[in-house]
């Protein structure tokens, strides 16, 4: 899930990325989806903050946080979780 501000939108480069990774792992395995930090209340405590914010989830639960755009520490988070 990418974490973002109103004021300063989802982070459009990282989303090539995760369309890259996907197409190589399947569909089935991974799910990229977008949310407004400022719209949902859970989300408060990333409010704030210029970097964006990643946010992994399997079986419903977090199970890691990449902070920042960082593509390559984000590749191997997805492949690490995958």
């Amino acid at each position: 899930v990418d974490v973002f501000q109103a004021w300063c939108g989802p982070c459009k480069p990282v989303v090539n990325l995760f369309q890259k990774i996907r197409n190589q792992v399947g569909s089935d395995l991974l799910h990229f989806a977008v949310a407004e930090a400022d719209s949902i209340d859970a989300l408060k405590e990333y409010r704030g903050q210029c970097e964006p914010v990643f946010l992994f989830y399997t079986g419903g639960e977090l199970v890691a946080v990449v902070r920042g755009a960082d593509a390559p520490l984000l590749q191997k988070t997805i492949l690490k979780q995958l």
